[in-house]
């Protein structure tokens, strides 16, 4: 094992001190080496140092302006700090160099829909589920995506997909829930909020939801 899977097994264990030793001794061995500072940044930025990381990725564009990872952890470090913005920019660039991944697909849609920009945010979304069926929040986030375009029935089949992959999934019930109220089918939205309260009794939207259709009853 060489010293960079050291260090990301490292980082897989949530030892980030040692993680941090192992990438600084890459960096110091060979300083032209752009993965050492990805990797470095992205020790900083588990460890809440987003500010610094971000210094580490734009080293790692700087030594290689094709190292998509480095656009790709920058653009997370924008989103979790509702640079959406930004980070759009940083998840495009990282495609446009090749990193043609689901989490990379996603996380562009899920940029894109906090702008408000649905329906540029769909192919992504939809492809990010196409390169990884087996994500339950990528199914979640493209069913939602769906939705807001009133893409109903479309985005039943997601939501429904999701809760086979999670069925502790609160959210995707709930919207499940919101979606066959949509289509009519109160026995069906009943069942739906009463299975995310069955899992978070504190699930205010479910809560509220259930007593409307209820109450229309």
């Amino acid at each position: 094992m060489d010293k960079n899977q050291l260090g990301v097994q490292y980082m897989q264990e949530g030892k980030w001190e040692e993680a941090a030793k192992i990438f600084n001794e890459i960096i110091e061995e060979n300083p032209n080496d752009p993965i050492a500072y990805i990797n470095f940044g992205n020790v900083l930025s588990a460890v809440g140092d987003d500010e610094k990381a971000l210094k580490f990725y734009e080293k790692a564009i700087q030594l290689d302006e094709n190292t998509a990872a480095a656009y790709y952890s920058a653009g997370n470090i924008y989103f979790t700090n509702d640079k959406f913005d930004q980070a759009k920019k940083m998840f495009e660039l990282a495609m446009k160099k090749g990193l043609n991944t689901s989490d990379n697909y996603f996380m562009l849609g899920l940029t894109l829909m906090q702008l408000d920009q649905g329906k540029f945010a769909l192919p992504y979304l939809q492809r990010s589920v196409e390169l990884n069926e087996e994500d339950a929040e990528a199914r979640f986030q493209y069913g939602l995506c769906l939705a807001q375009l009133e893409l109903i029935d479309e985005a039943i089949v997601q939501f429904e997909k999701c809760i086979q992959l999670d069925d502790e999934h609160t959210d995707a019930y709930y919207n499940l829930g919101v979606s066959y109220a949509f289509k009519e089918k109160a026995d069906k939205a009943l069942a739906m909020f009463d299975r995310a309260l069955e899992i978070q009794p504190d699930h205010l939207l479910a809560g509220h939801a259930k007593k409307l259709i209820e109450s229309a009853k």
